[in-house]
């Protein structure tokens, strides 16, 4: 079956949410370096139910009011990259991790690098949040949607925070 998008607006550019088989494939930048993110023949699908759904939960959560997703997720890549992404699925919403804490996360403490590396290719950004993993001396370092944008996911959680505890 044919991978299936729709365009979102948002705070950080327009984003390409993308599905197959009912469930989120990636969620792409607007300004995407090519084969970070490896699909197939994409066909335009405004009308599909999990896309909609995915785009519902993204302005939730970039109004604030949502710090958790609640969709299916196809996750395409290695054994390794998957493992990186299903660590990425347990970082709690205004935290952050660094990516030896994830390398140790997933029983590889000396996979600092490859752990990096299959961060940078994590297709469906924000919902498995590659955001929230930072250097390990507290600094932002790479990001597929830009630094720019890195650095407002990260506020925006810091702000959420802050409102729902007053």
């Amino acid at each position: 079956m044919p991978y299936e998008y729709k365009l979102m607006s948002s705070p950080v550019g327009e984003l390409t949410l993308v599905a197959r088989d009912g469930k989120l494939s990636a969620i792409l930048w607007e300004v995407e370096r090519a084969n970070r993110v490896r699909l197939g023949e994409l066909h335009e699908a405004n009308e599909s139910p999990v896309l909609l759904e995915t785009e519902r939960q993204l302005k939730e959560y970039f109004a604030g009011s949502r710090h958790t997703f609640d969709l299916e997720l196809d996750f395409a890549g290695t054994d390794f990259q998957k493992q990186v992404w299903q660590a990425l699925l347990t970082i709690p919403f205004g935290e952050t991790r660094s990516y030896s804490q994830i390398a140790q996360q997933i029983g590889n403490p000396k996979a600092v690098r490859a752990v990096g590396a299959a961060n940078g290719r994590n297709p469906i950004s924000i919902i498995a949040p590659c955001h929230r993993v930072i250097g390990a001396s507290g600094t932002l370092t790479g990001f597929a949607g830009g630094l720019e944008a890195k650095q407002y996911l990260l506020a925006l959680e810091d702000r959420s925070q802050v409102k729902m505890s007053v």
